[in-house]
């Protein structure tokens, strides 16, 4: 009976994920090697999200499992990776799994978003997930769900790989990474755990055999460890921040390039068509302008044509009034003298009155000059003469 309990306990054993082994019961005291630095292979599709590499624990020691591209079970779902804590004088794995926010993960730096709290690669988004491309390769021209945000951490470099313990981390969950943890979760895919068993059995993924530099560091997908998607390790930390500073370098560059050529382009598009607008606009004002010209000019035409016509019209009705008015003038002129004259013919009836002399008709009748007489009567004025002859005043 306690053959068969045995038996039933070790095909247990057996059938489990070499990484669940610290977590019954299995006391491992030494620490797992520090993170394999390694490049981000490009994303297959999109939706799909990136799981760092870790250390797993199998018959033969540690052994590495290469990060890799994988669809998460779900959409909306984010991946919380899974890390190495001291307890009870022993190392032991806490699995990671999906969830809607992110949990805690030891402080780890994983790299590509996984700093070491929470995730900076993406975020969802209406069903779509957007890539943050500092930390994600992704293809721009087939990926249009992208953005560019700089992190803290870009890559996968030589990190301590455990929580705890001497030499380990000593971050803390944070009360939303305990919420988080206290969440509904899903497991790991069966595409992840059978990226697990394949690279248990790769002799070379070995830490004993490749001493922290495995050649598949990442792949493309899962279980995939040969072809153009399968990424080696950068090499030892100094090897591997000089090649990420020289990467970063290199693709700050090529950012850099992209952002100036596309500025280039637009600004160059931009003062064309304002050229082209500034032209336009230009000949639609000069058109304006000649047509107003041509409208005022025809317009001061037209009125010094009607107010000359109206001034030659007034001189014309000036003068002809001005000449009926003298022609009238002149002949009252001529028309006066003529009555005067006429008024004044009788005036030498009144000086015969007032002359004692006779008449000139008495001396148009003098043919009977025998007739003295009337002039003897003349001789009472020298009575009213006085002395000197002169007449004296009448009556």
């Amino acid at each position: 009976m306690r053959i068969t309990h045995f038996l039933i306990l070790v095909f247990l054993i057996l059938a489990l994920p070499a990484t669940s082994l610290a977590q019954i019961g299995m006391s491992i005291t030494v620490a797992p090697p520090e993170l394999v630095a390694y490049s981000q292979p490009m994303c297959p599709q999109s939706g799909y999200l990136w799981t760092p590499g870790y250390w797993a624990y199998g018959d033969e020691g540690y052994f590495w499992v290469p990060g890799t591209w994988v669809e998460p079970p779900a959409l909306g779902l984010l991946w919380t990776p899974g890390y190495w804590g001291w307890g009870d004088n022993a190392y032991a794995w806490n699995e990671g799994y999906w969830g809607s926010t992110i949990g805690f993960y030891g402080g780890v730096n994983y790299g590509f978003g996984y700093g070491g709290v929470g995730y900076e690669g993406g975020y969802w988004n209406h069903g779509a997930f957007n890539y943050n491309r500092s930390v994600n390769n992704v293809d721009v021209r087939n990926f249009h769900n992208t953005y560019e945000k700089t992190v803290n951490s870009e890559r996968a470099g030589n990190h301590v790989s455990y929580n705890g313990g001497s030499g380990g981390l000593s971050a803390r969950p944070t009360a939303a990474e305990e919420t988080a943890g206290r969440e509904r979760h899903t497991p790991a895919t069966g595409a992840q755990t059978g990226h697990q068993q394949a690279a248990s059995k790769n002799h070379e993924l070995l830490a004993s055999v490749n001493h922290g530099r495995p050649p598949i560091a990442a792949t493309s997908a899962p279980g995939e460890f040969t072809g153009k998607g399968v990424v080696a390790a950068n090499g030892t930390s100094a090897e591997t921040k000089t090649s990420e500073n020289k990467a970063a370098a290199t693709r700050s560059n090529e950012n850099k390039a992209a952002e100036n050529k596309a500025a280039a382009t637009r600004s160059n598009e931009n003062r064309a068509a304002e050229n082209k607008a500034a032209a336009t606009r230009s000949n639609e004002n000069r058109a304006a302008e000649n047509k107003a010209a041509a409208t005022r000019s025809n317009e001061n035409r037209a009125a010094e044509n009607k107010a000359a016509a109206t001034r030659s019209n007034e001189n014309k009705a000036a003068e002809n009034k001005a000449a009926a008015t003298r022609s009238n003038e002149n002949k009252a002129a001529h028309s006066k003298p003529a009555a005067a004259r006429q008024q004044t013919a009788p005036r030498p009836a009144a000086r015969k009155e007032s002359a004692p002399r006779p008449a000139p008709a008495v001396r148009a009748q003098a043919a009977p000059r025998p007739q003295a007489a009337p002039r003897a009567e003349k001789s009472p004025r020298q009575e009213n003469k006085g002395p000197g002859g002169k007449e004296k005043p009448r009556r």
